[in-house]
């Protein structure tokens, strides 16, 4: 009887109860949203350490609390529409004693019509908190201690710099050497065109002039050299320029940016464990930002410097050219300064 009943009173109310198929439709789109939402999050972060790596070969280090690039929080920041600041360093050694050898400044400006590479002298005569007058490398060995803290070390950096020019610094990034032979490998070399012939003081090995491509090692052996060179390390410099930009059109050229599949087989080969810090912004946000002004042609532009043989004898910065530098680059003004001022740009083709 009571059996009799339930069946009756669900007979009833059956036409009152709402169709399941919209209602499961509904959570399986709920469901693929939030997991596109986590991939676009994942790709973001590990493509803001490809755009690192791209702009100089650069393994991607946290000057703040690291975030792996595979827990990216599902919290996004507006996309910045002001000029940006990242601050790549290339390290000489491994361990205690790294110094900063390749300085290069980033800046993304308003437009984002395209990137400029700012390389700053090694020895760079400058002010180091708590340690006087020295050259600029020396910031590092000074803020890592000889434990080797990268983190300790790109600090001290970053405040020389933005003491030095004025200018905040929005992320940043670590150079090692071995990141540098991986990702050259991974995209199939790099092209680098050089004005003049350059023999390695360390392999024998003869880079001739003009444009050519270069595997993993030759990239490393040729970023190493500047004894030899005319400019001895403002030509070094100028060669990482080179190849920065080489990396960025080879990897722009081939799609990998925009390709979710191609940048993730990309990364797997460079190596787990990429780690990078944004400052204020999130990263899918900083990858947009530098993805628009990577369409563009680089221009890579030295620091106005003249060289120095007293005291710690090395580079002082140009009385006569780099007030109005500094100026364009904290206006964001720097396409207007080095269309005035060719001879500081370093020709990358």
């Amino acid at each position: 009887m009571i059996e009799d009943d339930l069946r009756a009173a669900f007979a009833r109310h059956e036409a009152l109860t709402p169709p399941t198929g919209p209602l499961r439709a509904a959570i399986d789109r709920t469901v693929v949203r939030r997991r596109r939402r986590r991939l676009r999050l994942r790709l973001g972060g590990t493509a803001l350490a490809l755009v690192a790596a791209t702009l100089g070969g650069f393994t991607t280090l946290a000057p703040r609390p690291p975030v792996p690039s595979g827990q990216v929080g599902a919290s996004a920041s507006p996309t910045p529409t002001g000029a940006l600041n990242m601050l790549l360093l290339g390290l000489d050694a491994a361990g205690g004693g790294r110094r900063a050898d390749s300085v290069l400044l980033v800046h993304v400006p308003a437009d984002r019509s395209r990137l400029y590479l700012v390389s700053f002298p090694r020895d760079l005569v400058v002010a180091i908190p708590g340690r006087g007058r020295d050259k600029l490398n020396a910031s590092f060995t000074f803020g890592a201690g000889p434990a080797g803290d990268l983190a300790a070390g790109y600090r001290v950096t970053r405040q020389v710099v933005t003491q030095l020019t004025g200018v905040r610094i929005d992320a940043g990034a670590v150079l090692t050497y071995p990141t540098t032979r991986k990702l050259t490998d991974a995209v199939g070399g790099v092209p680098v065109c050089l004005p003049v012939t350059v023999r390695s003081v360390h392999s024998g090995r003869r880079f001739p002039a003009g444009c050519q491509q270069l595997d993993g090692a030759a990239a490393v052996d040729l970023l190493r050299q500047r004894y030899g060179l005319r400019d001895g390390g403002l030509d070094r410099d100028r060669n990482a320029g080179r190849y920065a930009a080489g990396l960025l059109r080879r990897v722009r050229d081939e799609g990998v940016l925009t390709d979710p599949v191609r940048l993730s087989r990309l990364l797997a080969q460079v190596g787990p464990g990429l780690v990078t810090d944004t400052g204020e912004m999130s990263l899918p946000a900083l990858v947009s930002v530098a993805g628009k002004a990577a369409t563009a042609e680089p221009v890579a532009v030295g620091l106005p410097v003249r060289f120095e043989d007293w005291g710690p004898h090395g580079f002082e910065l140009d009385a006569a050219l780099v007030a109005s530098f500094l100026a364009a680059l904290r206006e964001d003004r720097l396409g207007e300064w080095t269309t005035a001022h060719p001879d500081q740009v370093t020709s990358l083709r």
